[in-house]
């Protein structure tokens, strides 16, 4: 051993990437400031890589990422710095939620029209877009463990492009080319294309930093209610879209982008809702993940307001689709429905009631609890409050993005 060198730098790599691998993620980062060798083991992509497996893997490394009103006001008031908060996600019904950590936003919005709104995460990963007031559709990704992120390059579809449009945009992870990409689908409501059709999707590659357009396969007469959530499960992107049926109404069901192949398929709703004497797209509704398939969330807002909960026992078996429960916000606003957030572990679904209080429901027991976490609440303006500015979703800490330079925010 050189006199020069330290005794920790004299261990074999294999041994340091063992040790690493044991400890804490926060650790980790300290370990990294050491020395340069350090540093090197740990910002290897196959490292991180390896890390991700791990924890992945690790029953009890489960987390909940919420991101919560900070104070006192309502959305038009935020111009701070957000708080997003991590709970302890532990498979047991009965145990309340416990904080692990909480960290700011490093992107204080200036005015109501720089909003962020976050359209998923995915390890460690979160993906932020500021497209709730404007047409500025830009996009972060953002590893709030190791303070780490990343701008996308601008989209092909934008207001000067292509005029006016609504989108809807999801975020995953493309296992089989180990890359994270971001899928916008455009309806374009100003005029259509050669072919007569006004559905754009076009999917942005982490690994390239390039968007590219999808135009094979591209179902005709359908369209997307802008921004809502979508539930990325079994390696593709579910939200809700519409087409006309045979009564000239909108007819509802899911569209699926696998992100491996990149091709679009469908898989119907329940058949409860094919007797709707209506319109459905003014029906409100939401897609969410059920541990490896799919909920359906049905806000139903005329004579008795109430939201009811679907999920699909087998993924892609239509046919196993059941009913869970429907709740009833009697204190509330005739004007609110309960709006459902997701599912924990325990199969417990987080509810956000008019007040912006979140619960917990476990349908088997029918159990409620109040958790102690305020959201946003009701907001009179429904193009926010449709969108859902209190997000909660699973989180898991990584190091994904640790071996890049953080790339400037601002076009």
């Amino acid at each position: 051993m050189s006199d020069k060198e330290p005794m920790w730098d004299s261990l074999p790599s294999e041994i340091l990437t063992r040790a690493f691998l044991q400890l804490p993620i926060k650790s980790i980062i300290t370990c990294t400031s050491v020395s340069k060798k350090w540093k090197s083991l740990i910002q290897n992509p196959s490292f991180i890589s390896t890390h991700l497996h791990r924890s992945s893997s690790d029953s009890n490394n489960h987390l909940l990422l919420f991101r919560l009103c900070p104070d006192e006001g309502t959305v038009w008031d935020k111009c701070e710095r957000e708080v997003y908060t991590l709970y302890w996600d532990n498979n047991i019904e009965e145990e309340d939620f416990n904080e692990h950590t909480r960290f700011d936003s490093p992107f204080p919005a200036q005015s109501c029209s720089v909003i962020f709104r976050v359209v998923g995460t995915c390890n460690g990963l979160v993906c932020l877009a500021r497209d709730l007031l404007s047409y500025d559709n830009s996009y972060i990704l953002w590893n709030p463990c190791v303070r780490k992120f990343t701008r996308t390059s601008k989209p092909i579809v934008s207001y000067s492009t292509h005029g006016g449009f609504e989108e809807t945009t999801g975020f995953g992870f493309d296992s089989r080319t180990n890359d994270y990409k971001v899928v916008r689908v455009v309806r374009l409501m100003d005029r259509e294309d050669e072919d007569g059709s006004s559905l754009k999707v076009e999917v942005y590659s982490l690994a390239t930093d390039e968007w590219r357009m999808v135009t094979a396969g591209l179902p005709s007469g359908c369209v997307v209610r802008g921004r809502e959530p979508l539930a990325f499960v079994n390696g593709a992107l579910h939200w809700i879209a519409f087409r006309r049926n045979i009564t000239n109404n909108w007819q509802s069901f899911v569209m699926v982008f696998d992100l491996g192949d990149e091709v679009i398929s469908e898989i119907a709703l329940p058949e409860f809702l094919n007797g709707f004497d209506g319109d459905q797209y003014w029906v409100r509704m939401s897609i969410s993940v059920y541990r490896n398939s799919l909920a359906l969330f049905h806000q139903q807002d005329f004579c008795s307001p109430c939201l009811n909960t679907w999920v699909m026992k087998e993924y892609t078996d239509e046919s196993s689709w059941t009913k869970l429960f429907t709740l009833s916000d009697d204190q509330g606003s005739r004007e609110y429905v309960p709006r459902a957030l997701g599912f924990r572990r325990s199969g417990e679904v987080i509810i956000e009631m008019h007040d912006g209080q979140l619960i917990s429901l476990h349908f088997e027991s029918q159990k409620l609890k109040v958790l102690g976490i305020t959201g946003y609440g009701y907001i009179s303006d429904h193009s926010i409050n449709g969108n859902g500015y209190t997000f909660f979703d699973s989180y898991l800490e990584s190091l994904v993005l640790l071996d890049e330079p953080n790339r400037a925010v601002t076009y």
